[in-house]
C-alpha cells in the first residue's frame, strides 16, 4: 500500500501490490483479485446497486465483471471490436450497451449476448433517457440518432442545426434535458419531448483568459451535470468551465495547466468537490472556490475515472494492464463490502511499517553491518514512512531563510547565568578569531562556549570566579596581556624562575625579558605589595577586635575511665578545621606559606623530631664542637716555637 499527501490529504493506493517483492506475498493488500486487463483498459464503471465494478478494455477487446462481495472476477466475455463506451441500464449488470469503434451497438444480458445493430456514422459517447426508454447516441455527424428501446426501431433523428460533428452528450436526471458537446466548442440543450433545441452556450470563447496560451480552438471533450441547475463542461485544452443553466457566463474556469483533453468530470457533494480528470492527473478542487483540494498523479497515463458511489474510493482505466484503486479518507468512507480498509489505515498511521520483511530478498543487499539498497525503492519507501517530507523539507527552506534574514539584524548575545564576564570575553576572541580565518584562510579552533567538556563551569555556581580574591587579583595582568599558548608557556617560565640556579642572579635573566614582561613583573609586585598592605590591615583590625573581646573560662569533661593530665592535651583532643589546624602548624614552625611569582600560594611542610632525634642532635652537634675544639688546640700548639736544653 502506497501512501501520498497534498495539502495534508492522504491518498492510499491499493493497485500496487504486483510491483512489491515477492517476500511481502502476505503482507500485500490485493482489494480485488485479478483486478486487471491483458494489456490496456479503456473505461471503468460501476453498476447502479455497487455490487458489480464493469471494466473494458483490450487486447483481445473484452469486458470483465467484478463482483464487489466476492471482491473476485465474476465474468469475462470477448467483443469483435473495441468499445467506445457502455452503459448498464438496469441496477446490475443484467442489462449493459457497448458502443463500438465500427459503428456497432451491442445489448447484452445476464446470461450473454442479446442483440446487435449499426448506426449510419461512427459513435462517441451516447445517454440513456430513463422516462422514454431513449438511447441518443452523437459522434461524427450533424445528427442525434435515438434508439427507442420499446419498439426496437430507429426514429427520425434530432437535427443538430448546422454543426458537423459531437464528442460527448449527457442527460439531467431531474428535469430530462439532453446535452452535447460539439468539436466548435459549444454546449446544445435540447428537450426531448418537444424534440427541439432550448439553447446554446458559447464554451470556447468563455474558456479563454488572460493567462491561458490556447493554441487551437477548444472543443468539449467532457460534460457532466449535477441537480437541476449546474452543468460541468471540460475542453480540449484543458479547461474545466462550471455553468449555472440560467446563464449564458461560467461561474468559474478552471485550468489543468497541462494542456491536455479533460477525460472525465464528477460532482463530489458531501465536500462540494469536483474531481475532473486529464490524461496525466486527477484534481479535486472546490467548486464554489476553485481552490485546490488535493491532487492525484498516477504512474500510468489515465483513460477513465469513476468515483465509488458515497464513498471515498476512486477507480481509474490506465494505459497499462493494471487498474487502479485509490482510497481516500476525507472523501468518505471505505465501501461497505471493504469496511476493513477503514482500520487498515488507522493502524498504518499509528504503526509505521518497516523493512525487515525485506531481508533476504533481492532488494536489500547484506554490507557489513547494513544493507544496499536501490535509491528508487529507498525514495519510495520513504515517502510512505513520511509522507509529509516534502511539507517538512519546506518548511527547514523557510525557517532557514527566515534565520539569515535575521541574522542581518542587531543580535543580543545572550550570556550564560555563571562568568559571564568571561564568556563575553571568549565570545569576542571567537568574533576576532573567525574574522582572522575569513582574511587568512586558517582553520578555526573549537569555542570553549560550545565544548561539552566545559560546559559546567558556565552553569555551576561552584565555578564563579571571585575578582575580589587575591589569586585573581595577581593573574588578571597575565591574562589581559597573554593568551592561549603563551600563557602555559609564561607560567612554567615563571615557575622555573623561583627556583634560581646558584652563582646566577636573577638581574641577569630580568636583563633578558621583553618590555611586555617587565611591565608584567611590575604589575604583579604591585598587586602583591597592595595585597600585603590589605593583609597588614586586616590584622591590626583583627588584633584590635582579639583586645576587645572579653575571655570567658572554658570548662571541659572528663569522660570515666580517663586520667587527666594537662589542658593542651585535652584542647589537642577536639576536632579542628583545616583552617585552624594549618595556622597551628605555622605557629608551631612545622609549615611555612610563600607567594609565587604568578600569584599562586606555595606550602611546605617540615616534619616535627621526636624527643630521641632531638638528644641525638643535640649530642652530634656538642661533638662537633668538641672535635672542633680538639683542631683548634692541636694547630695551635703546632705553631708554638719548640724549646730545648742548650747546647754545649
Amino acid at each position: 500500500m502506497q501512501v501520498s499527501s497534498l495539502n495534508e490529504v492522504k491518498i492510499y493506493s491499493l493497485s500496487c501490490g504486483k510491483s512489491l517483492p515477492e517476500v511481502n506475498i502476505r503482507r500485500r493488500i490485493e482489494l480485488i483479485q485479478d483486478f486487471e486487463m491483458p494489456t490496456v483498459c479503456t473505461t471503468i464503471k460501476v453498476s447502479k446497486d455497487g455490487q458489480c465494478i464493469l471494466a473494458t478494455g483490450t487486447y483481445k477487446p473484452r469486458v470483465r465483471c467484478y463482483d464487489t462481495y466476492q471482491l473476485s472476477l465474476k465474468f469475462e466475455r470477448c467483443l469483435d471490436s473495441e468499445v467506445v463506451t457502455f452503459e448498464t441500464l438496469s441496477d446490475d449488470y443484467s442489462k449493459i450497451v457497448f458502443l463500438h469503434n465500427d459503428r456497432y451497438i451491442e445489448f447484452h444480458s445476464q446470461s450473454g449476448f442479446y442483440y446487435k445493430t449499426r448506426i449510419p456514422k461512427f459513435g462517441r459517447d451516447f445517454s440513456y433517457h430513463y422516462p422514454s426508454c431513449d438511447l441518443y447516441f452523437v459522434g461524427a455527424s450533424d445528427f442525434t440518432f435515438t434508439f427507442p428501446l420499446k419498439q426496437m426501431l430507429k426514429l427520425s433523428p434530432l437535427s443538430l442545426y448546422c454543426f458537423r460533428e459531437n464528442n460527448v452528450c449527457d442527460i439531467n436526471s431531474v428535469h430530462g434535458l439532453f446535452a452535447t458537446g460539439t468539436i466548435e466548442g459549444r454546449v446544445e440543450c435540447w428537450d426531448p419531448r418537444t424534440r427541439g433545441r432550448v439553447g446554446v452556450l458559447d464554451c470556447a470563447l468563455s474558456s479563454v483568459t488572460a493567462d491561458s496560451e490556447i493554441n487551437s480552438l477548444p472543443t468539449i471533450s467532457a460534460l457532466k451535470f449535477n441537480g437541476a441547475l449546474t452543468m460541468a463542461v471540460g475542453t480540449s485544452t484543458g479547461q474545466v468551465l462550471l455553468y449555472d443553466l440560467r446563464s449564458d457566463k461560467p461561474l468559474l474556469v478552471k485550468d489543468h495547466q497541462y494542456g491536455l483533453p479533460i477525460k472525465s468530470v464528477h460532482f463530489q457533494d458531501s465536500l462540494d468537490l469536483i474531481l475532473s480528470a486529464d490524461s496525466r492527473i486527477i484534481k479535486m478542487w472546490n467548486k464554489n472556490s476553485g481552490k485546490i483540494f488535493t491532487s492525484l498523479e498516477p504512474e500510468h497515463d489515465l483513460n477513465d475515472v469513476c468515483l465509488y458511489p458515497n464513498s471515498g474510493m476512486l477507480l481509474t482505466a490506465n494505459e497499462a494492464p493494471k487498474m487502479g484503486i485509490y482510497y481516500v479518507p476525507v472523501l468518505g468512507p471505505a465501501p461497505r463490502w471493504c469496511s476493513f480498509l477503514d482500520n487498515l489505515t488507522e493502524e498504518l498511521e499509528e504503526n509505521p511499517e518497516r523493512l525487515t520483511h525485506l531481508i533476504g530478498s533481492p532488494f536489500l543487499r547484506a554490507y557489513m553491518h547494513g544493507f544496499f539498497m536501490d535509491i528508487r525503492l529507498y525514495h519510495k519507501v520513504k515517502l510512505m514512512v513520511n509522507p509529509f517530507a516534502y511539507e517538512e523539507y519546506r518548511k527547514d527552506k523557510i525557517r532557514q531563510k527566515i534565520e539569515e534574514t535575521r541574522a542581518q539584524r542587531v543580535q543580543l548575545k545572550k550570556l550564560p547565568k555563571v562568568n559571564k564576564e568571561l564568556a563575553l570575553k571568549l565570545i569576542e576572541e571567537e568574533e576576532e578569531k573567525q574574522k582572522s580565518t575569513w582574511k587568512k584562510k586558517v582553520k578555526s579552533l573549537p569555542n570553549i562556549l560550545t565544548d561539552d567538556r566545559f560546559k559546567v563551569m558556565f552553569e555551576n555556581p561552584d565555578f564563579q570566579v571571585d575578582e575580589e580574591s587575591e589569586e585573581f587579583r595577581l593573574l588578571n595582568p597575565l591574562v589581559s596581556k597573554i593568551k592561549g599558548k603563551e600563557l602555559l608557556l609564561n607560567y612554567f617560565y615563571f615557575q622555573e624562575e623561583e627556583e634560581e640556579p646558584e652563582g646566577k642572579p636573577s638581574d641577569a635573566e630580568s636583563s633578558e625579558s621583553s618590555d611586555d614582561e617587565k611591565d608584567w613583573v611590575a604589575e604583579v609586585r604591585k598587586q602583591r605589595r597592595l595585597l600585603q598592605q590589605e593583609e597588614k590591615v586586616k590584622r591590626q583590625e583583627q588584633l584590635r577586635e582579639d583586645q576587645q573581646t572579653v575571655l570567658k573560662p572554658q570548662f571541659y569533661e572528663i569522660k570515666a575511665g580517663e586520667e587527666f593530665r594537662s589542658f593542651k592535651d585535652s584542647a589537642t583532643k577536639q576536632n579542628k578545621t583545616l583552617e585552624d589546624r594549618l595556622k597551628l602548624e605555622a605557629k608551631n614552625g612545622t609549615l611555612s606559606v610563600s607567594d609565587t611569582t604568578v600569584g599562586s600560594k606555595q606550602l611546605t611542610f617540615t616534619l616535627k623530631k621526636s624527643e630521641q632525634q632531638k638528644k641525638q642532635q643535640e649530642a652530634e652537634k656538642l661533638h662537633r664542637q668538641e672535635r672542633k675544639a680538639v683542631r683548634r688546640s692541636a694547630g695551635h700548639l703546632r705553631s708554638r716555637p719548640r724549646r730545648g736544653r742548650p747546647f754545649h
